[in-house]
């Protein structure tokens, strides 16, 4: 049986969106792009995968957005690799 995905409030989107402030200009171009485009049709997962990524430093979240590095470990989660594929979208 599939999971239904449920999307994220205003409230939760307004967290997730100040969690996900970040050190380098680089790396917020991705995010504010990301919820540019996503933002109304986020998931609980996305979310979640989103927050995963929050957590890497900015060097090491930068070198995934540019394809410099592969998830690997924990990064190797569904809702990690579909976030990160929807924020390597070029403009």
């Amino acid at each position: 049986m599939e999971e239904v995905a449920t999307l994220i409030d205003e409230r939760a989107l307004s967290k997730l969106r100040w969690r996900c402030r970040r050190g380098l200009l680089e790396n917020d171009l991705f995010i504010e792009r990301f919820f540019a485009r996503h933002d109304k049709r986020l998931t609980t997962s996305q979310a979640q995968g989103l927050l995963t990524l929050m957590d890497l430093s900015d060097n090491d979240l930068l070198d995934l957005l540019l394809a410099r590095q592969q998830p690997e470990g924990e990064l190797l989660d569904d809702d990690v690799v579909q976030v990160l594929r929807m924020m390597r979208v070029p403009a």
